[in-house]
């Protein structure tokens, strides 16, 4: 899978988010209009209001990990709020350090190597994602973790096996675009902790 490969994945995950997110946010509003009406509370409208913002949410991240980077810049605000409303109510607590402005294309590669470590910590857990003179460092702790050694050797070989999963998608991914990005991956991993820098 070379550059133009990757591009295309990109603007493809860019096309789908883009056509979701609009009647995603029509439900949402169509949901706000419900309320302002005295439309009758429920558990019901809990259910879907909930529903359609893990939808928002995850559009949103997967707009930014899957799709096209771009030269622009994203603020810290931006990112910290995709990341809040990704991991509510989750097992997860995710920290984004850093406080000033960074390249889409940097978050995005923090935002694969997030779903990267994530797996790791199906019972819940802390990620630190730190940037320090452009040098990025995903911390992730927790009392137990579930390292499947199949995937994180993805990262190293780059290869492509032909049993992949959808859900592994990011450790194929993350080494494809940040060799175009001219970085390398770097994992750490022991009974409590992962650590990958790029």
């Amino acid at each position: 899978m070379g550059q133009s490969s990757t591009n295309l994945a990109a603007l493809i995950g860019s096309r789908i988010c883009h056509d979701l997110i609009s009647p995603i946010g029509a439900i949402n509003n169509g949901l706000e209009l419900l309320g302002m009406s005295g439309g009758a509370p429920g558990p019901e409208m809990d259910l879907i209001q909930e529903s359609v913002g893990n939808a928002s949410a995850r559009i949103r991240f997967f707009r930014i990990a899957f799709g096209a980077s771009g030269e622009q810049m994203m603020g810290r605000t931006e990112v910290v709020s995709i990341l809040n409303d990704l991991m509510e109510g989750g097992r997860l607590d995710v920290a984004w350090g850093p406080m000033d402005a960074q390249p889409r294309a940097s978050v995005r590669l923090a935002f694969l190597a997030l779903l990267c470590v994530e797996t790791a910590m199906p019972y819940g857990g802390r990620i630190e994602i730190s940037q320090t003179d452009g040098h990025w460092l995903l911390h992730g702790r927790a009392d137990k973790l579930n390292v499947v050694e199949a995937h994180w050797s993805l990262l190293a070989t780059k290869d492509i096996p032909s049993d992949l999963r959808p859900a592994h998608v990011q450790f194929v991914l993350l080494p494809l675009i940040a060799t175009d990005e001219n970085r390398r991956i770097v994992t750490e991993l022991n009974a409590s902790e992962v650590k990958l820098r790029f």
